[in-house]
């Protein structure tokens, strides 16, 4: 299991929230670049980035970020606001390593139909689609987590393997921001229903003990991003846990 360090962005600056709520961030002294640039010295390649201005139709941070991308070699997983064939064609060729659809999905039920067909044919497209799953007692959140959906949650798993996505993005929206453990239930029931998704996990992490709980449920890696910031987790930790993972490969 891999630990992905995220970085959320509002206004051009890094910030936390908590629940999704955008009257509960906390902002931190440290540019994006800077924050990007510091993990990549520690030895970490991929960063995970929700524009939060993009989640709202303002897209004003990507070409600062665009230019940043240029820069470095960290692989950027990156998320907010995806609503069309045309952005996830426009963040790929930008470099954008990893790009995470979510409302859009779950709004348009054609939406992902149209997605498989623009880019599940060309090489190694399908890695680089994540299918986000914000979840509130197992109900599927969208909107900024203000609307629910009618679908179940493993109907929606399913529907997106059908359709040839197997990567998840999975937040339990009661964890989120809360440093209080993430969501090893939930996780447990998603891989025991589809053991070949690979599950990335987010929302609770507070601790090197949390990494290690989810890494024996074997969700494939794990979004990691206030408990970095409240020096929770350290990433010199970080550092050490993926060296370790990637040696046992």
């Amino acid at each position: 299991m891999y630990i992905i360090p995220a970085i959320d962005i509002l206004d051009g600056k890094v910030v936390r929230l908590t629940e999704g709520d955008y009257n509960q961030k906390t902002e931190y002294p440290v540019s994006i670049a800077e924050m990007i640039n510091r993990y990549h010295a520690n030895g970490t390649d991929m960063v995970h980035i929700i524009d939060l201005n993009g989640a709202k139709g303002d897209f004003s941070n990507q070409e600062t970020l665009f230019k940043i991308i240029q820069q470095t070699e960290m692989k950027v997983q990156y998320g907010g606001g995806i609503r069309s064939i045309d952005q996830v064609t426009k963040l790929l060729d930008a470099g954008i390593y990893r790009v995470i659809v979510g409302t859009q999905a779950i709004k348009q039920p054609d939406f992902l139909e149209q997605l498989s067909k623009a880019f599940l044919k060309k090489e190694n497209y399908a890695n680089r689609i994540v299918i986000a799953i914000d979840v509130l007692d197992e109900i599927i959140k969208y909107s900024g987590w203000m609307e629910s959906s009618p679908i179940k949650l493993m109907q929606y798993v399913d529907k997106c393997l059908a359709l040839g996505f197997f990567r998840f993005l999975c937040t339990d929206i009661s964890k989120d921001g809360k440093l209080a453990g993430p969501a090893t239930e939930l996780y447990q029931k998603l891989l025991d229903h589809s053991p070949f998704i690979k599950l990335i996990a987010s929302g609770g992490v507070s601790s090197m003990q949390d990494i290690e709980a989810l890494a024996k449920l074997k969700v494939r890696s794990v979004v990691v991003g206030k408990a970095i910031y409240e020096n929770k987790i350290q990433i010199e930790e970080i550092k050490a846990w993926n060296l370790k993972m990637l040696s046992s490969l």
